[in-house]
């Protein structure tokens, strides 16, 4: 929903774009008035579907959501326990604007409205296939952070299986077996929905594009390229289809202003952020080491302070974590403890000219 900034103007057009947060008067329920809510000052907002209520932000307590300064940032992938992380550490900074999300569900964008509380958000309800939904997401921001992936499901008699062949000594160990629902294949969502969520940022002017991936893209042979197997390539392999839209991503950044920054987390553990010392490398080199997971909350604090530093830019690396107290650094607190920890990269980035033979066809 587009709102204009002066109070005798009405909202020109109507989205299908999710407007919520909790507002000063939370009383206040668009679903409840109908099609049609009139707000203070003389606004009127429509939306055919979803809901709109009016939010004060931190800035001043006469200015709405769409009208604060700051940063604007759009975050696909906001509904998951990565993305709501990031959504509300943008929506509590006033180093940015409320942020606009991108969620597959009112399911979904009733959840992340309940984790966000009072703090002011956009929500575009759509899916990473959907043309417009994501010309809606990008449209009048600086930045865009990509954090969509394909989930895979177990499948449940390989599980039983798996833990029988524990118990039997005689037994061969098995591995549970994964498949990809319908739609949600790597090669649907890691390669086509990222590489459409590039074009339209790219086509919104947008700056700045911060792409969550994932560590092991090197590694053909690596455990999450195995799930789905069993189909054709586009059902397995996540980690290269992934890859596969990172130099996509370094590809259209070469041709246009944007700058990139694009980040391979080890495994994501829902732990407390800011009690662990991170630990930075290239090419999968930290997964010969004992250390190989790091907090979601410590991933989502490293897309914030990339948003706001112009410092950390053009970069492919990957990112893990120490346990609580160990090392001798501590975590990182300040923006400029973030672009140090960039920093002593000493200029390295991904090779991508790794992995050779990929099954999955790359430039």
């Amino acid at each position: 929903l587009q709102e204009t900034r002066t109070g005798d103007r009405r909202a020109r057009r109507a989205s299908t774009m999710v407007v919520a947060s909790v507002a000063a008067r939370p009383s206040i329920d668009a679903r409840a008035l109908g099609s049609v809510a009139r707000i203070k000052g003389g606004r009127l907002a429509t939306a055919r579907r979803g809901v709109f209520v009016p939010t004060k932000t931190r800035a001043s307590p006469g200015v709405f959501a769409g009208d604060a300064g700051g940063k604007k940032v759009a975050v696909a992938g906001a509904g998951g326990r990565t993305g709501s992380l990031v959504v509300k550490r943008l929506a509590e900074s006033a180093s940015f604007a409320p942020p606009k999300g991108l969620v597959r569900s009112s399911k979904s964008a009733d959840k992340l409205r309940k984790a966000l509380g009072d703090l002011p958000v956009e929500l575009v309800q759509g899916d990473i296939s959907d043309e417009k939904a994501l010309a809606d997401l990008c449209a009048g921001r600086d930045a865009l952070v990509i954090l969509t992936s394909a989930v895979p499901k177990p499948r449940l008699a390989s599980i039983a299986l798996a833990l029988v062949s524990k118990l039997l000594p005689f037994m061969e160990n098995r591995r549970p077996q994964f498949f990809f629902p319908e739609g949600g294949s790597p090669e649907a969502v890691d390669w086509l929905g990222q590489k459409a969520q590039i074009d339209a940022a790219a086509e919104a002017g947008v700056e700045k594009v911060v792409l969550v991936s994932s560590m092991g893209g090197t590694q053909i042979d690596n455990f999450l390229n195995t799930m789905g197997a069993g189909g054709s390539v586009g059902e397995a392999n996540i980690l290269l289809w992934k890859r596969k839209a990172e130099m996509y991503l370094i590809q259209k950044c070469s041709e246009t202003n944007i700058s990139y920054v694009i980040v391979h987390p080890g495994g994501l553990l829902d732990k407390p952020g800011g009690e662990r010392e991170l630990l930075v490398g290239v090419d999968d080199s930290l997964l010969a080491g004992d250390r190989r997971s790091v907090p979601r909350a410590d991933v989502a604090e490293f897309v914030v302070r990339a948003l706001e530093s112009d410092a950390i830019a053009n970069v492919s690396f990957d990112l893990a974590s120490r346990e609580p107290g160990e090392g001798e650094e501590g975590a990182p607190k300040s923006k400029g403890d973030f672009e140090k920890l960039v920093e002593s990269l000493r200029g390295a980035t991904a090779d991508y000219s790794k992995p050779k033979e990929s099954p999955v066809p790359l430039p």
